[in-house]
C-alpha cells in the first residue's frame, strides 16, 4: 500500500508560514504583496481555478485584484490591460488565467506580461531562464511536485524519471526541475509508441497527458512514486487524475490523490512567487 502524499496538508502548512510573514509585513507597515489576475470569458473550469487562487490569497492576507472581462475582449484591450498592470509598481504578480478565447492569442499576452511579475513562469524569458540551469520564476505545477517531493524526503538525485506528457505548462519545466536535481529523465507523450514499457522503467513517473486513468497498474514499476497531476470528469462525471488510483496505489510506494494532491501545491507556488517579488520590492527599498 502506497503512502498517500498529501499536497492539501502540506499546501496549508506552506500558505499559513506564508500568512505569519504577511501578518509581520502589516505589523511593520509594510505594503503587502499584490496579485492582479485577469479572467477573459466564462471558461466554468478557468472561475473554478481563479475562486481558488482568491481564496489562497484571502487566506495568506495579500492584497488581490480580479479583473473579469468578457469573452469579446479584444486582444488589443487584453494587452492593454496587461500593459496597466505591468506598470504598476503597487503589483507584485500578473497571472492571466489560460484559455483564452479563440480570437486571442495566448503567446502575444503571455509575452506581453512582464518576466519580472509572471509569477506563473510561462514568460519565454522565466523558461529560458529555467532551461540554461539559472531558474527565476518557475511554472508553478512542476515547483509544486519538486516542493512536496522534498517535504517527503524523496531523493530525485540517481532515479529513473519518467514524465508523461510535454506541454510548456507542465511537462518539459517538470522535466528540466528533475533533470536540475540530477534525475535521469525520459520525457513522453500521447505518440510515444512504447509509452508502457517506459513508464515500467520509473522510479519516480509523473503523468500530466489529459487522459483519465490511463495510467493503470501495469504500466508501473512497483514500488515506484506515482504523481499524478490530471484533473479530467469521467463518464460518471466524478473528477479522477491522469492515473488510476485503485489499481496504482497498491503497487506504488508514494501517490498523489486527485483531488488534494498536486493542486493545492500549483496554488501555493503562485503565491510563494508572489511573495517573492513583494520581498525583492522591500529589499529594493520600495
Amino acid at each position: 500500500m502506497a503512502i498517500i502524499m498529501n499536497g492539501r496538508q502540506l499546501a496549508d502548512q506552506l500558505q499559513d508560514k506564508l500568512a505569519t510573514e504577511v501578518n509581520n509585513w502589516r505589523a511593520k507597515g509594510l505594503r503587502l504583496p499584490t496579485l492582479a489576475v485577469i479572467l477573459v470569458g466564462d471558461d466554468p473550469a478557468s472561475h473554478v481555478y481563479v475562486k481558488n487562487k482568491e481564496k489562497a490569497v484571502a487566506k495568506i492576507g495579500f492584497h488581490s485584484i480580479v479583473k473579469r472581462l468578457p469573452k469579446e475582449t479584444t486582444e488589443a484591450e487584453l494587452l492593454e490591460q496587461v500593459q496597466t498592470y505591468n506598470l504598476d509598481q503597487a503589483i507584485d504578480g500578473i497571472l492571466v488565467q489560460l484559455p483564452l478565447p479563440e480570437h486571442i492569442d495566448e503567446e502575444k499576452v503571455l509575452l506581453a506580461i512582464d518576466a519580472k511579475k509572471d509569477v506563473d513562469g510561462f514568460h519565454p524569458l522565466n523558461m529560458g531562464k529555467l532551461f540554461i540551469g539559472k531558474p527565476d520564476k518557475i511554472a508553478c505545477t512542476p515547483y509544486g511536485i519538486i516542493t512536496l517531493l522534498k517535504a517527503y524526503d524523496i531523493k530525485i538525485e540517481g532515479k529513473q524519471v519518467v514524465v508523461v506528457g510535454r506541454s510548456n505548462i507542465v511537462g518539459k519545466p517538470m522535466a528540466q526541475l528533475m533533470l536540475m536535481e540530477h534525475g535521469t529523465v525520459t520525457l513522453t507523450h500521447s505518440r510515444t509508441k512504447n509509452l508502457q514499457e517506459l513508464t515500467q522503467t520509473a522510479d519516480i513517473l509523473v503523468v500530466a497527458i489529459g487522459r483519465g486513468e490511463l495510467i493503470t497498474a501495469d504500466y508501473v514499476k512497483p514500488g515506484a512514486i506515482v504523481i499524478d497531476v490530471g484533473m479530467n470528469r469521467n463518464e460518471s462525471g466524478k473528477l479522477v487524475g491522469d492515473v488510476d488510483f485503485a489499481s496504482v496505489e497498491p503497487v506504488a510506494s508514494f501517490i498523489t490523490p486527485v483531488p488534494g494532491g498536486v493542486g493545492p501545491m500549483t496554488i501555493t507556488m503562485l503565491m510563494e512567487q508572489t511573495m517573492a517579488n513583494g520581498r525583492l520590492a522591500h529589499l529594493e527599498g520600495e
